[in-house]
């Protein structure tokens, strides 16, 4: 087997060297066959060249409601409705097909039918999958970006761009950000990738592994290249060695997936993000940044409102202090507070004073060791001497009022904080988040807690102070000092001791590094208070470097080094890998030139610039196959994911560099000008219908019709048979927008995958159901009835739906109590249209019939239907047309 393999790897090198492959060939707009007089379109005449040569006649076009009903499903994925044929049949001018095809191309349902098919290659879903399937509650606004980006019909070379870089390409555009939820779109393995150890080698496989999902995805989907094959070698049938997959790792080695901001006002989004981009600076210690004159004026005025204005400190002299938990406070001489005697799970404090009508900006809280607490506290946990304060609270009673008034906080410092237990905590509202110190027990600590507005209080009325502690296992304060100040925020808040240490020099006496540390902390502040005044942001579950930590998930400040790995194992790295991509792309570096300490989005910018390229001859061909495929249900090539040497031949290649030329040039990546080629040639129009239009050469020749003699007769896919059936029941609800409907009631901080009742989401919701693309998808809990349609459950990269035929569909279709709840919602609302038409209440079976057909019935079938509703019940019947081939299958 060694043998052959180098013998398999000898051989592709050879044949790449003698001869490119054709997908990496440049493009070329090929000369357009000579038409025959009644042939108007290239496409045609492509498609009839390959007639010629095979000896093959086309089939006659298709009827106008077989046309309308087929343009329908493909561009919106829903049937017209009876007064649709009738408008359509009655418009007798030659433009009425192509105003229909404009029609649909400008309902907000034509982003719907198309963001599904995108949704399928990229594998989204709303949860993660693998073995915890946690639940992205922020993934939809990539479904809406893509639904949006459909309807408005954005540029391919654009709409690529957007979905790999679009945050650093178009930083000034909120929808850019959102739509690189697509990096983020597959599964996650949270178990490796949260849950363990940094420093493990399970961890770092982790990420190559996750990385190698994102690769996988975006050349996949934009130029159809298993570049995931060379993972572990150098790939044994198309021109990409093991170092292109590295190059590519490098550049997504700075993202993760992750809840990142955005704010869809674009005045807002762009302060964020360069705020936010300014943090990052912070924190890498950039030295521009850092040492720029602007930040040194900007250190100077801080420092010397500091100087200028200290915060002084007046004690909290409470006339009554009380616990809850029935524990003992004792005044000290200090003006400090020692607690003793029951040692409760659960406390809260109460310190009550007159006011004195001094103002308050500020109240400082410090926690104080003390050798009678266990381990010197400042808590009385046994354990450790930990406390947590869950919340601070300050209350005013006035004279005269009905009840009291609590006043609100504006920001948190500390001298200390555990991790991931910070003081803004102790004012964020919710008791089971709080301030802890460990493991810095048995040492002081303080912090100040700015209100919103300074407090003028009024002789007579009394201040509360509550400090709440919720959290349990007597993780309460043992000892604490209470005072407050007027000094405005900058100079009460609590600096570092590193920090205050340097103060107390002229800052002319500062070293460099100290002028960067204090810098550090000036611009900490300011900007932590800037992004805190913004309004709330949303979020998108998307490719992100700069996002709050989530367990042992957190953002790296830099992009992590990549090396080769010897065989794809993570014991045997070897040399570093710089960002890049393919080197098969005549024309295109495959390396990208990045200045040293360039940013993680640069390297992104850099892949989605050389995937828009107008020279990169695969992602101009990937997507105009992508969108054949749909219109005609197969691709020019069968393999839509593989233009390599391991997937199919081209059928047409001229008719496939034509439409990616023309695509690029003349279309300039406008899909609805693409559908409009497509769905205006004779080719697309033709009948399906075999029998006498199909001869002997064709039916021996062209089997499985890649020559295009008839158009291809293709079953409905899940989502169209689904919404179909709830826009003819009457069922169908057609908002847009918001996070996907779900099945199931979810309780907060809950992960377990629940039991998803498909069967009650979808049948007896009495306000009816929105489009398939809208609902919610779980990746281990598909829904058993369009999962038996072949509705993919987001796992794997789906080019194209396998529109099986099998007995498990017809068992679905006939016996699911979908399909009986909405043939029972059909039969009342054909029972109640009887009634407002007149004549006795009998069934509209002309209008019933062009629902699912497209056509009026026969006198034949409709007595045949008119007897069965008779003897099984009027829902039967329906049941009846929902199961028939003809409503099933596209003519």
């Amino acid at each position: 087997m060694r043998y052959l393999s180098i013998l398999l790897i000898w051989t592709s090198m050879a044949v790449w060297a003698v001869e490119p492959h054709w997908a990496y060939a440049p493009l070329r707009s090929p000369r357009v066959p000579e038409a025959e007089a009644e042939v108007f379109q290239p496409v045609d005449t492509f498609i009839r060249a390959q007639w010629k040569a095979r000896g093959l006649k086309p089939s006659p076009e298709a009827d106008r409601s077989t046309l309308l009903r087929r343009i329908y499903w493909d561009l919106i994925g829903l049937p017209p409705s009876p007064s649709d044929y009738q408008r359509f049949l009655a418009d007798t001018s030659p433009q009425a097909y192509e105003r229909e095809i404009d029609r649909l191309l400008a309902s907000p349902r034509y982003g719907e039918r198309w963001a599904r098919h995108w949704m399928d290659v990229v594998h989204f879903a709303e949860t993660h999958g693998h073995d915890q399937d946690r639940i992205r509650e922020q993934a939809w606004p990539y479904r809406d970006y893509l639904i949006e980006a459909f309807n408005s019909d954005r540029p391919y070379g654009r709409f690529v761009e957007e979905q790999v870089a679009g945050d650093v390409l178009y930083p000034d555009r909120p929808e850019a950000t959102v739509a690189l939820g697509m990096i983020a779109a597959g599964p996650w393995d949270e178990s490796s990738l949260r849950d363990i150890r940094e420093d493990t080698l399970d961890r770092q496989l982790g990420r190559y592994v996750d990385r190698d999902d994102m690769i996988s995805t975006v050349l996949s989907v934009f130029n159809s290249a298993t570049v995931h094959c060379a993972r572990c070698h150098d790939h044994k049938f198309d021109p990409i060695p093991q170092s292109d997959y590295y190059a590519l790792q490098a550049v997504f080695s700075g993202v993760e997936r992750a809840n990142r901001v955005f704010d869809r006002d674009p005045s807002v989004h762009v302060r964020r993000q360069r705020w936010m981009h300014q943090q990052r600076q912070v924190e890498r210690g950039d030295a521009d940044l850092l040492e720029s004159p602007q930040v040194r004026d900007e250190v100077r005025q801080w420092s010397d409102q500091r100087r200028v204005r200290p915060a002084v400190w007046a004690t909290w002299e409470a006339q009554t202090f009380v616990s809850a938990g029935k524990a003992t406070l004792q005044r000290q001489s200090d003006g400090s507070y020692r607690v003793s005697g029951t040692r409760p799970e659960q406390d809260v404090y109460t310190l009550t004073r007159s006011a004195d009508g001094r103002p308050v900006s500020a109240i400082q809280l410090e926690l104080l060791p003390d050798d009678s607490l266990p381990h010197r506290g400042p808590g009385r946990n046994e354990q450790n001497g930990n406390l947590h304060l869950s919340e601070i609270e300050l209350w005013v009673f006035s004279l005269g009022a009905t009840e009291p008034r609590r006043i609100r906080w504006a920001r948190a410092t500390s001298s200390f904080d555990q991790d991931g237990w910070t003081a803004a905590h102790a004012i964020d509202g919710q008791e089971k988040t709080a301030w802890g110190i460990h493991p810095k027990e048995g040492q002081p600590h303080r912090a100040v807690f700015e209100l919103a507005e300074p407090l003028q209080s009024r002789p007579g009325d009394q201040l509360s102070l509550i400090l709440r502690q919720a959290h349990g296992e007597s993780h309460v304060i043992g000892r604490f000092r209470v005072s407050m100040t007027d000094a405005p925020g900058p100079a009460s808040r609590v600096v570092p001791a590193q920090i205050d240490s340097i103060l107390e020099h002229s800052p002319k006496e500062w070293t460099r590094d100290q002028q960067r540390l204090v810098a550090a902390f000036v611009l900490r502040e300011r900007l932590r208070e800037q992004l805190a005044a913004l309004p709330e942001p949303s979020k998108v579950y998307a490719a992100a470097s700069n996002f709050e930590p989530d367990g042992g998930l957190k953002p790296s400040l830099r992009p992590r080094t990549i090396h080769r790995l010897n065989r794809g194992e993570i014991t045997q790295p070897r040399e570093e890998v710089g960002p890049g991509t393919l080197s098969c792309i005549a024309g295109l570096p495959s390396r990208f030139a990045l200045s040293e300490g360039s940013e993680e989005g640069d390297r992104r910018a850099a892949l989605a610039r050389w995937l828009s390229h107008r020279d990169n001859p695969l992602t101009w061909r990937s997507i105009v196959n992508r969108v054949w495929l749909h219109h005609f249900g197969r691709g020019l090539v069968n393999t839509p994911n593989d233009f390599g040497r391991m997937g199919a031949e081209p059928s047409h290649p001229e008719l496939l560099d034509w439409l990616a030329v023309w695509f690029r040039d003349e279309a300039h990546g406008s899909f609805k000008s693409l559908h409009r080629l497509l769905l205006t040639s004779a080719t697309y129009r033709q009948s399906s219908q075999k029998g006498a239009v199909v001869t002997d050469v064709a039916a021996v020749s062209d089997g499985e019709n890649q020559w295009l003699s008839r158009m291809n007769r293709t079953r409905l896919d899940a989502e169209c048979v689904r919404d179909g059936m709830l826009l003819i029941s009457g069922r169908l609800d057609l908002r847009m927008g918001g996070p996907g409907d779900r099945q199931f009631d979810l309780k907060p901080g809950i992960h377990v995958t629940p039991r998803v009742d498909y069967t009650r989401f979808d049948s007896d919701a009495p306000e009816g159901r929105r489009r398939s693309v809208h609902r919610f998808l779980f990746r281990t809990l598909p829904d058993p009835w369009m999962e038996a349609l072949d509705c993919p459950a987001g796992d794997q990269l789906v080019p194209a739906r396998d529109n099986s035929v099998t007995l498990q569909q017809a068992l679905a279709l006939w016996n699911h109590d979908f399909s009986i709840r909405q043939a029972e919602h059909w039969a009342r609302a054909l029972e109640a249209r009887g009634k407002e038409i007149g004549g006795g209440g009998e069934i509209p079976w002309e209008e019933a019939v062009a629902w699912v057909w497209g056509r009026p019935p026969t006198p034949s079938e409709r007595e045949s239907l008119t007897g069965y509703a008779q003897q099984h019940g009027l829902a039967n019947a329906c049941r009846l047309l929902f199961n028939s081939n003809e409503f099933l299958f596209l003519p």
